[in-house]
């Protein structure tokens, strides 16, 4: 079980964290969601995945709201939209959301997928904030490895830190090459949408293996993640209940024989398969 994942220059950072796509999206919801924030951040859970797309910069403003006064407990991640990263455009859109998450630093700026902006064009942005210390690390999203390799071309390239792709228990197409390829370079993967967003088999192995640890299908998958060395999840919880449930993953232990019960109902890739996205 793996409590911490580290980036490629030896930093720690928790291999369970919290994300909060499709939060701030519901104004009833927005007591709840703080409360669930907090709640992570007091057990531990205080790498926080947000981005400029999500709500249009709510998302960003509810992690400000929730986590005031808690900056140095956080490794704060947040993502430029593709047609913001421009040399120039990178840099204003990171003062934007620094803005709106109302603190001087980011932990990690990701670029949220690949458009037509060149990367040379990005990096340099990166880089640029980077040396004037308003994020710590640059990393990238949903990059394939043909794209990672493209990345690694750039002359002066060097410094990205992760890339945040769709993967789960159903989703494991990126065993095949990219968590390989990252693997050798030392970068972890961060996985999005670990649970699927709820939409995981109720039934099956994880229901059987759930059933011998007293918990949820939606947690073993979770804990399979976990088990996982170099994985970082970022399962987005909306209440209490659910960012407990999400902790108690930490505490289960699966068995060789449970992990391969759960390979022979959802088996590793024998070929390369296009990176997925949501």
């Amino acid at each position: 079980m793996s409590l911490t994942a580290t980036l490629p220059n030896g930093e720690s950072v928790p291999a369970l964290g919290q994300g909060t796509w499709q939060m701030a999206e519901n104004a009833s919801r927005r007591a709840q969601e703080i409360e669930a924030l907090r709640l992570g951040v007091e057990l531990g859970m205080t790498l926080i995945d947000t981005a400029e797309m999500y709500g249009e910069g709510a998302a960003e403003e509810l992690v400000a709201e929730a986590l005031a006064g808690e900056r140095e407990r956080l490794f704060l991640v947040s993502k430029v939209y593709p047609h913001n990263a421009g040399r120039q455009g990178v840099v204003q859109a990171c003062e934007r959301s620094l803005r709106r998450l109302k603190t001087d630093r980011l932990d990690l700026y990701l670029l949220h997928w690949r458009g037509s902006i060149p990367l040379e064009e990005t990096i340099a942005g990166f880089e640029e904030l980077r040396r004037a210390g308003k994020i710590r690390h640059w990393g990238v999203s949903n990059f394939d490895v043909d794209d990672m390799e493209e990345l690694l071309r750039v002359p002066e390239e060097g410094h990205c830190a992760t890339n945040q792709v769709l993967y789960n228990v159903t989703r494991r197409g990126p065993e095949f090459d990219l968590m390989p390829w990252m693997e050798a370079r030392g970068m972890p993967l961060m996985a999005y949408s670990p649970i699927e967003q709820g939409r995981l088999p109720r039934g099956g192995a994880l229901k059987a293996i759930a059933q011998t640890h007293e918990a949820s299908p939606f947690q073993i998958a979770l804990a399979w993640l976990l088990n996982r060395p170099g994985v970082i999840s970022i399962p987005k919880a909306s209440s209490v209940h659910h960012v407990r449930e999400n902790h108690r993953a930490l505490e289960i232990r699966l068995t060789p024989e449970e992990l391969a019960l759960i390979d022979s109902e959802f088996p590793m890739p024998r070929r390369k398969h296009p990176l997925e996205m949501i």
